[in-house]
């Protein structure tokens, strides 16, 4: 790999991807920038809040880039700290699902070409893209706040399974969430939804409720396969309630993309989406945002990333 100009480059990673499989990726990384020549500014804490806390300082330095190593909550943790500057964000994919890498044509399950695709991303311009503002009523405090997301959120069956999937220890990798949502299943129930989006409002029993800026959750599970991360909108996903035979013959076809053909399956295109419900907690970038309502708003070209596409 041909280095570029010297540049200043933090990395921020997350020892614990993928359950530990990913360890060795950060230290790669980090080695294989420093041989060509950056200055790299390596971050490693046990916990989120630490390395969130770490990096907005190592961001407020105007680093040439912000690198994250891990999967789609390393992609939050760096969305947090980058959106609404020109700081650029580059991923090295070494989580579960890595949904964000893949929907941006970042190689995802191969380290020396994930790194390659970083050093090729740092020789070109930046590409702009949205990102989701998240506002809701802190549970800890009680006070509003805010939170961006990149990929996509989840408030329904789909962030049920989340829940379910991100407290388990077993299976490893994308099966995980096979598992879990098959566990759900069992439990599946009718949810109330209002839904607002732009301005037309929305009263439905729904299973799946998915608000993309991206494609897709849960390691490949396309929800939203025509979502565009630079169009200024978010493509929502509403599934009506189904029995559990019906969803056992739609959830398949959730894998290739193909769902959004069977009639009790709606997306709409939105710029603000308020969603409300009881007892449901929404999760975006497979982390746990807030319980419902929530109000979404698409911010066009808030968050710079490295063009690492082929």
């Amino acid at each position: 790999m041909e280095s570029i100009k010297p540049l200043r480059l933090v990395v921020a990673i997350n020892p614990t991807a993928s359950f530990g499989k990913g360890k060795h990726v950060g230290p790669q990384a980090v080695e294989a920038l420093r041989a060509l020549g950056h200055e790299v500014t390596a971050l490693e804490e046990p916990n989120f809040a630490l390395l969130l806390k770490r990096g907005r300082k190592a961001v407020s330095k105007k680093p040439d880039a912000l690198l994250v190593v891990g999967g789609d909550g390393m992609v939050n943790l760096g969305t947090n700290l980058v959106a609404k500057t020109k700081v650029p964000l580059g991923i090295i994919p070494s989580g579960t699902g890595n949904d964000m890498a893949r929907g941006l044509g970042i190689p995802f399950n191969d380290t020396d070409a994930a790194i390659a695709s970083i050093v090729r991303g740092l020789s070109r311009p930046s590409r702009a893209i949205d990102a989701g503002s998240v506002a809701y009523v802190d549970e800890a405090t009680g006070t509003a706040a805010t939170r961006w997301f990149a990929c996509v959120l989840s408030a329904g069956f789909d962030a049920i399974v989340n829940e379910r999937a991100n407290l388990m220890s077993w299976p490893k990798g994308p099966s995980r969430y096979t598992v879990a949502l098959v566990i759900e299943l069992l439990r599946l129930r009718a949810i109330k939804y209002k839904l607002t989006i732009d301005d037309k409002v929305i009263e439905t029993t729904g299973a799946l409720i998915s608000v993309g800026n991206n494609v897709s959750l849960g390691g490949g599970m396309k929800v939203t396969p025509n979502a565009l991360v630079d169009d200024g909108l978010a493509d929502v996903l509403v599934v009506e309630a189904l029995s559990r035979l019906a969803f056992l013959r739609v959830f398949p076809r959730v894998f290739s993309g193909t769902h959004l053909s069977d009639p009790r399956v709606t997306v709409y295109r939105g710029k603000h989406i308020r969603i409300e419900s009881e007892e449901i907690t929404a999760y975006a970038d497979g982390e746990r945002f807030a319980a419902l309502p929530i109000d979404v708003t698409i911010v066009p070209g808030v968050l710079h990333i490295l063009d690492q596409r082929d």
